[in-house]
């Protein structure tokens, strides 16, 4: 049987030029810093990853970019699901709304933010005076990495939702099954694998946002203090060593928790496919 024409022909050349393609925007880079981290005592390794203060700022960030996938799990659904079902005026604004912090610079987002949200703020006034400031916590940093990570689920649900057939949604209300449970039943375990997808991406994004936190946060040591703050203080020191040890580390817990993600999300994809 005659082989079928690729589209792009010429696989060996297509082949090349990805390889070299990541390997110099992705592994190039990572090996150069992995080299880098060899050059480090074991010592200092120790030293620099058992500093309280470090430890105190990987809670930070972990705790709040979790909790700011989980908004976004939740809310970025909801708004994939009305800007693909329903049709209304102003529908295609909001729908290039939702890119605006893919082209925002993360400075101005935070800034934008924290003038919202600081005590003196129209919103975080409000707040404020119930006893519950919003800025300068790891509640005003967990809305900022929820600004910056939310396209990432919207984007990745609204293909899948698109594709689902309404017939099939009709057919289950004639069987006699509610709203919930064509829902629960019928849809939700064919969108969870994006829906994990677009939560990974939020939540990898959301572990090395710098620009949108520094401002909201208030950089409080122990507090509100983040892990790309601590590499850019060691950097200013000309704490090299130190700032590799930091990136790699963080660069390995980054990796382990996106590859733990992807084993989940690929069995939830198979899960769904027997069903």
């Amino acid at each position: 049987m005659k082989a079928k024409a690729a589209v792009l022909p010429g696989k060996g050349l297509s082949l090349g030029f990805t390889l070299s393609y990541l390997s110099l925007v992705v592994l190039i880079p990572l090996m150069a810093l992995a080299l880098r981290g060899f050059q480090v005592s074991a010592k200092q390794w120790v030293s620099v990853l058992t500093d309280p203060q470090l430890i105190s700022a990987f809670r930070v960030s972990l705790v709040c970019a979790f909790f700011a996938a989980l908004l976004n799990g939740f809310f970025g659904f909801i708004v994939a699901w009305v800007l693909v079902r329903y049709r209304f005026i102003g529908r295609d604004f909001l729908d290039a709304l939702v890119d605006i912090p893919f082209a925002l610079p993360t400075a101005v987002a935070g800034i934008a933010l924290t003038a919202v949200y600081a005590p003196s703020g129209v919103i975080g006034n409000f707040f404020f005076g119930l006893g519950l400031p919003i800025a300068f916590t790891p509640i005003g940093i967990t809305l900022a990495l929820s600004f910056i990570g939310l396209p990432f689920v919207v984007r990745t649900l609204q293909p899948v939702i698109e594709e689902l057939d309404p017939e099939t949604e009709e057919a289950a209300a004639c069987l006699g099954a509610n709203r919930l449970q064509t829902f629960y039943i019928l849809l939700f375990p064919t969108l969870l694998p994006a829906l994990i997808t677009g939560m990974s991406l939020s939540f990898a994004r959301s572990l090395g946002e710098y620009g949108s936190v520094i401002f909201i946060s208030g950089n409080l040591p122990f507090r509100t203090e983040i892990v790309p703050l601590i590499i850019a203080g060691k950097l200013e020191r000309f704490d090299y060593e130190g700032a590799t040890v930091v990136a790699i580390a963080m660069l390995l817990m980054s990796f382990a928790i996106v590859f733990g993600i992807n084993i989940l999300q690929r069995k939830t994809s198979a899960r769904s496919d027997v069903q």
